[in-house]
């Protein structure tokens, strides 16, 4: 039975990170230091190697598909852009705490829906369209390790809804620059709608080497 590998990893460092900012569908760079630590993980970590990179359209996750993957252009997937916040895009937990629509949102952010925005089950439902969309390309042009760089809302919903093992949403937060490998089988996904979670991106140097002296 033919895996196919999906490294899904977190868009470098933006402003809007720095500042604590909502950044869902705002469209901000990755900002001076987020390049920074970005050229830093590729110098001293390992990436995936690759045969194919699918990214987000919005040009943080570009930038960073360009940084990590500069021979490769990204096919771009709608689908597997950040939640929609809609109003509360911009502002920070502090600005925001005093408004009722936000408090609501809090409390159950799966079916209430921000102002303007998209609520969780939309969400969820909108990014795996967006991974069958990548899957389903990798099995036509028969590609089995592919990139995908996306954001750390998209990479924490998706493990927490689709993947196993079964862990809270909180547990698969990442740093920009980091993610996951995912294992995926047509089976699996196409008749039980679950893929397996099976590594860290990025791997330390370190262990590549140790795992070539075992040769």
């Amino acid at each position: 039975m033919i895996t196919y590998k999906l490294h899904l990893i977190r868009h470098g460092l933006t402003q809007g990170n720095l500042e604590g900012w909502f950044v869902g569908r705002r469209d901000l760079p990755v900002c001076p230091e987020g390049l920074t630590r970005l050229l830093q993980r590729k110098q001293q970590f390992q990436y995936p190697q690759v045969e194919a990179v699918y990214s987000s359209p919005l040009q943080r996750c570009l930038q960073t598909a360009h940084v990590l993957y500069p021979e490769e252009t990204p096919i771009q997937i709608q689908d597997l852009q950040e939640m929609d916040f809609g109003d509360f895009e911009g502002h920070t937990v502090k600005e925001l705490s005093t408004s009722q629509a936000f408090l609501q949102w809090m409390k159950n952010s799966m079916e209430f829906t921000p102002p303007n925005g998209e609520n969780g089950l939309e969400f969820a439902g909108r990014i795996a369209r967006g991974i069958n969309e990548v899957f389903t390309d990798m099995m036509k042009r028969q590609i089995t390790q592919a990139a995908v760089l996306t954001h750390g809302g998209v990479i924490m919903t998706l493990l927490a809804t689709y993947g196993f093992p079964r862990e809270e949403m909180g547990r698969w937060a990442t740093e920009n620059g980091c993610g996951y490998t995912i294992q995926m089988s047509p089976q699996m996904w196409q008749r039980d709608g679950v893929f397996e979670i099976v590594d860290l991106i990025p791997h330390d140097l370190t262990e590549e080497d140790e795992e070539t002296e075992d040769l």
